[in-house]
């Protein structure tokens, strides 16, 4: 997946950054699990925005944010994001913190995968959809209590080149809370401005080589695009999916195809 004709970071700059990302995780496992049982909610969430900023700018991915992210509001929210990588959840936590559905491999990842169950990630087991729907009971009771969820409803990762069909089980409880869903279109670009498929997290790639290939990269230059909210209420769940697909795909301009190799962030959906 690699551009044999971009310049490639040195040797002591990867390894520099690779020291920076492990001493990172360690602060983050420190703060969570000794202080955060002392922070409330509010400052909970300020403290994963910041470190997830910090986990960015240690890996050299700069953010630029189009659109406003959503304020404090009365009203269940929910994120829907097409998916690329699992910097992903970082970049959208960098400016708004919510509550994503994860993969249950993620849970165990070193370091990683504790942060994110002790951080709120709700984790859904690959394929299984009676977990989907335990998952969508974890839901209902998150946005229940004022929590903003975050989905990725493709199911997968893609390189960033294409977006494969959204699945609407997780937009359930959207619906059945009269959520607003806000679509959030997000790339990964190289310093020439083409996409960079080396920031994705796709096929056989395993977190280590993805992080060779990070640190390989002398900048990621990562868009956040906050597109208009829509209102779940009276529509339905394959509504929902097929809206924030259109939305996502004409802000990336890109296709949309039936299925991909890629990373499964939860089963398939049996009941569209």
């Amino acid at each position: 997946m690699s551009h044999p004709g971009r310049t490639k970071t040195p040797i002591p700059v990867r390894l520099y950054r690779a020291v920076t990302v492990v001493l990172h995780l360690s602060a983050g496992w420190f703060e969570v699990g000794l202080l955060f049982p002392f922070y409330g909610k509010p400052r909970r969430r300020r403290a994963v925005g910041r470190w997830s900023a910090r986990l960015l700018a240690a890996l050299n991915v700069r953010p630029s944010v189009r659109g406003t992210p959503p304020g404090s509001a009365d009203r269940a929210a929910v994120l829907v994001s097409n998916h690329v990588s699992w910097l992903d959840i970082q970049l959208i936590h960098s400016v708004w913190q919510v509550r994503f559905i994860a993969k249950s491999e993620v849970r165990r990842w070193p370091l990683i995968g504790w942060l994110s169950a002790r951080t709120g990630t709700l984790f859904i087991e690959r394929g299984k959809n009676r977990h989907a729907a335990r998952i969508n009971q974890s839901i209902h009771a998150a946005l229940r209590k004022g929590d903003a969820i975050g989905v990725f409803p493709e199911g997968t990762t893609t390189d960033g080149t294409e977006l494969t069909r959204f699945h609407a089980s997780l937009l359930q409880p959207a619906v059945d809370e009269g959520a607003m869903v806000y679509p959030v279109a997000l790339r990964y670009l190289d310093e020439t401005g083409n996409v960079n498929v080396n920031a994705s997290y796709v096929g056989d790639t395993t977190l280590t080589e993805s992080l060779r290939m990070i640190f390989g990269e002398r900048t990621i230059r990562a868009e956040l695009i906050f597109l208009p909210a829509i209102d779940a209420v009276g529509k339905s769940r394959r509504e929902l999916a097929a809206q924030t697909q259109a939305a996502i795909a004409a802000a990336l301009n890109l296709p949309v195809s039936g299925s991909l190799p890629g990373r499964s962030a939860g089963p398939p959906d049996a009941a569209q």
